[in-house]
């Protein structure tokens, strides 16, 4: 049984609003998860969930890093190369 696994989520040349679309969406949905999963904590055990209270900010400031990076490139006119690749494997291995 193989216990790692690696996909590519992203590879390739994007224009700066597509690079820009696809990053920030990405981003979104990971936002959105750890609210939805805050949102349902407090509502079962009535408190935050502890990794979406750290996730939460961290994603965001991630997000504004990228967004004034795009922009100080979308001056100059260039395309972005965008590559994400997620590595699966089991945890404590």
């Amino acid at each position: 049984m193989n216990t790692h696994e690696k996909v590519t989520l992203i590879e390739g040349e994007f224009s700066i609003e597509e690079g820009f679309d696809v990053l920030t969406n990405i981003f979104y949905s990971k936002i959105h998860y750890h609210e939805m999963k805050n949102f349902s904590s407090q509502l079962r055990f009535g408190k935050d969930d502890q990794t979406a209270s750290i996730r939460i900010p961290d994603l965001n400031k991630d997000l504004e890093k990228i967004k004034e990076f795009i922009s100080q490139l979308n001056k100059e006119n260039k395309k972005l190369r965008i590559t994400s690749e997620i590595h699966i494997s089991i945890a404590g291995e």
